[in-house]
């Protein structure tokens, strides 16, 4: 599948961006849409508003939001989407606790010379923290089954 184009991205966006708008109508809920493209993907955030139910104890909410307006931009356009969506700057606080996740990790492992086991986590966290175990000069790898894949660190 080629790469869409800046104005495909920007319709993807729009189209997001009114199903989302037309969803706080229906619940009641306060909230400004902002749209954006950042390289191959458009981005929708939804800001300004007493925002924490649509973000959910651990970003369910949030990631469930997600999936309905790729559903409903599909629906749309017939292409799929790989559209992004925050709600409250959740993901930014949410990449930071996983990079903040990872480092600590490989300081367990380096201080103990035992392998420290991580929680299971979705296949967007496991890249997070993965790459922050790098940079920490950590090694790690992924293990078990989808749901409940997790990371294993050890010391390098």
């Amino acid at each position: 599948m080629e790469n869409p184009s800046q104005e495909e991205l920007v319709r993807e966006g729009d189209i997001a961006a009114d199903y989302l708008e037309e969803f706080l109508n229906i619940t009641g809920i306060s909230g400004d849409i902002v749209m954006d493209v950042e390289g191959d993907r458009a981005i929708v955030a939804i800001v300004d508003g007493e925002l924490d139910q649509l973000v959910g104890r651990r970003g369910e909410v949030v990631a469930a939001l997600q999936d309905l307006s790729r559903l409903a931009v599909t629906q749309v356009t017939g292409n799929r989407s790989r559209l992004t969506l925050d709600v409250a700057g959740h993901r930014d606080k949410r990449r930071q606790q996983l990079h903040d996740m990872g480092q600590k990790a490989v300081e367990k492992a380096k201080s103990t010379g035992e392998p420290v086991s991580l929680r299971a986590m979705n296949a967007y966290e496991r890249k997070i923290v993965h790459d922050s175990i790098s940079l920490a000069g950590g090694k790690s790898e992924s293990q078990g089954e989808e749901p409940n894949r997790f990371i294993v660190v050890s010391a390098e």
